[in-house]
């Protein structure tokens, strides 16, 4: 939905820019965008937080479990005096342009065990697989749970077997992997709201004429919103779809699992590089 949402990007523009799409890395690789970017050998890139935040260390709580509540939350965020200061830091330190910020899904715990979760005490033993990572490893302990690394390729078999209890992804791809095939439950904990940024690069964005850097920004508010709607709407299903296979699919204590998580953040290193008081400022936006 993502690669339509650029399609549609690429066609509001097509009378006056010439909209070159590479999909899926066959331009460069994930983490290779932003140098290219720098070099002027790409003009536009969608960005994960993650690979802002090892060239500005303050964006890591981009990435952190439980910052956003929901795609809305997240888009108000941006939209604020908050968002607004984290992109001046993209565009002062890396010479790039932040856009917006493009949702494709909400994270949720997903279980082999029939065990009832409704805080992160209830995680306690619960073998979840995280990706490989220091900073995945960290979100699964700040669930309450013990994260164990497997590779994506590896993990049917893997919750197959047993080796792990459970595994977090937006539900949309566990239907496509069938992960709902060798589980029994969704537990909707929300831990991380996905989102990439679509950013370009300073340089080229200050070539542009002001009319021609309103369009493009109106041709990304309307693809961001339109792969958001889709996105939401597409998890509507999941939960329809899982619930009609068996599976229990619900809610747990939300609160609970986001005071547990963010006091394991400001308690770990990785808040160090933080702006101060910035989960609060977050937390306040309705």
């Amino acid at each position: 939905m993502r690669a339509e949402a650029m399609r549609g990007f690429q066609g509001d523009l097509q009378s006056e820019f010439d909209v070159e799409l590479h999909l899926n890395a066959t331009l460069f690789r994930q983490g290779t965008e932003i140098n290219a970017l720098q070099r002027g050998n790409l003009e536009m890139a969608n960005l994960a937080p993650q690979d802002l935040s090892r060239q500005i260390p303050a964006w890591s709580v981009m990435a952190s479990a439980y910052l956003f509540r929901d795609a809305e939350h997240m888009r108000k965020v941006f939209a604020s005096d908050i968002g607004r200061d984290f992109n001046r830091m993209a565009r002062e330190q890396l010479n790039i342009q932040v856009l917006g910020p493009l949702y494709f899904g909400t994270r949720h715990v997903n279980l082999r065990p029939r065990k009832r979760i409704s805080t992160p005490a209830d995680m306690a033993g619960i073998k979840l697989r995280m990706p490989p990572g220091e900073t995945w490893q960290f979100l699964g302990e700040a669930l309450g749970a013990s994260p164990t690394p497997v590779a994506f390729a590896e993990l049917y078999t893997a919750l197959q077997t047993g080796t792990v209890d459970g595994q977090d992804n937006p539900l949309p791809t566990s239907r496509t992997m069938r992960f709902h095939e060798v589980t029994t439950q969704f537990v909707l904990t929300s831990h991380v709201v996905a989102y990439d940024m679509l950013c370009m690069s300073s340089r080229f964005w200050d070539g542009l004429t002001e009319a021609q850097r309103n369009a493009v920004q109106a041709a990304v508010n309307k693809a961001v919103d339109a792969s958001t709607q889709r996105h939401l709407a597409q998890e509507q299903e999941m939960i329809t779809f899982f619930r009609g296979q068996g599976l229990e699919v619900y809610e747990p204590n939300i609160a609970a699992f986001r005071a547990e998580a963010q006091r394991r953040y400001l308690a770990s290193t990785q808040s160090q590089t933080w702006p101060s008081g910035i989960l609060d400022r977050i937390n306040a936006i309705r």
